[in-house]
């Protein structure tokens, strides 16, 4: 985002979590691991696992719905609908068509984006270039998540992680003076055994063989992700803020991707951010992947952390191996008396 004609800004926010709590104490009589064990190498306590007959774009529908309310927005008035996901109902269609159909946005466009947990933030960079290039006026970004459909419940490395959740956001035009300041989009395709779902694509396609060694699961080798994750989370928040001719000094909140809190910690020390200053929810969310970001966002608005003119950074990474960074100055549609 280099044009100042044509900044980008979120005009509403919504999210939805399952309803079903699943706590470290109960995930220890079902798995060789203990609360204190999670708590210490990770910070979570708890995650919300979807009912039987919640897909992920039933879960990005509770949050889309909100999220356009809180724009004042109606469906019809959508142009596209993006759907960040690791998890969607079926390989085709994509998850944003139904979606779409769902919300009843008859006069959208759809599509699905996979880029692991960094999903959504690629989302936002898409939705705003096609706002900036005066394609679409209103576009939808939805990250939604239910990975405990693919978890490996006797891992104990990879089931405490994770958890389901779904936030949307509503784009739009922004005042030259705030929205989307910079965008840094990365990935290294080398790192893509690190983590990953092996089978159900063309190179393994389902099979009894597939299901018998559990390739149907989500694997992860946590160590080497941990060390990117540091680095990436670091490198994408300097990038941003460099893009825009800013410095640490000059950033108001962090909206980091929620999988562990010592990255987290991390980050916030190195751009010597106060925790008050960080968005932290991994505790009751687990890591939701592409939700995670818009999860931290709307609790981070809704207790006041977030204020108009607010210079606010997200950094995600994820699958690929994959990286990005978005920074963002706010602007409070509502209280400047909607768009």
């Amino acid at each position: 985002m280099n044009s100042e004609k044509s900044r980008v800004g979120i005009a509403g926010v919504g999210t939805y979590v399952p309803e079903r709590v699943l706590t470290n104490l109960q995930l220890q009589e079902i798995v060789d691991t203990s609360d204190q064990w999670i708590r210490s190498r990770t910070g979570i306590c708890e995650r919300r696992v979807a009912a039987d007959d919640e897909a992920a774009s039933d879960l990005a529908l509770h949050a889309s719905r909100r999220a356009l309310a809180n724009a004042g927005v109606g469906p019809d008035e959508l142009d596209l609908v993006i759907m960040a996901t690791n998890t969607p109902d079926m390989l085709f269609p994509a998850s944003a068509c139904l979606l779409q159909d769902k919300l009843g946005a008859k006069n959208a466009g759809a599509f699905d984006l996979l880029a692991g947990c960094t999903g959504f933030i690629y989302g936002m960079a898409v939705a705003s270039q096609f706002i900036a290039a005066g394609t679409a006026r209103n576009v939808l970004v939805a990250g939604s998540e239910v990975l405990t459909r693919i978890l490996n419940w006797k891992d104990r490395n990879t089931c405490v992680l994770f958890g389901d959740g779904a936030g949307s956001v509503v784009m739009t035009k922004a005042p030259d003076d705030r929205g989307i300041l910079s965008v840094a989009l990365g990935s290294d395709g080398s790192g893509g055994d690190l983590l990953k779902l092996p089978a159900g694509g063309s190179l393994f396609p389902a099979s009894t063989e597939t299901v018998a060694r559990g390739q149907h699961y989500l694997q992860m080798n946590g160590r080497e992700v941990f060390k990117f994750a540091v680095r990436a989370m670091e490198d994408s928040a300097g990038e941003v803020l460099r893009r825009a001719g800013l410095t640490g000094a000059d950033v108001d909140f962090l909206i980091p991707h929620q999988a562990n809190t010592r990255i987290i910690e991390h980050a916030a020390k190195k751009m010597n951010l106060p925790m008050d200053r960080v968005a932290v929810n991994v505790d009751r969310y687990g890591n939701t992947s592409a939700a995670s970001i818009p999860l931290a966002l709307e609790e981070s608005l809704q207790a006041g952390k977030i204020k108009d003119g607010d210079n606010v950074v997200m950094v995600g990474f994820g699958a690929g191996l994959t990286w990005a960074g978005l920074l963002i100055k706010w602007y409070d549609y509502k209280a400047n008396n909607g768009r």
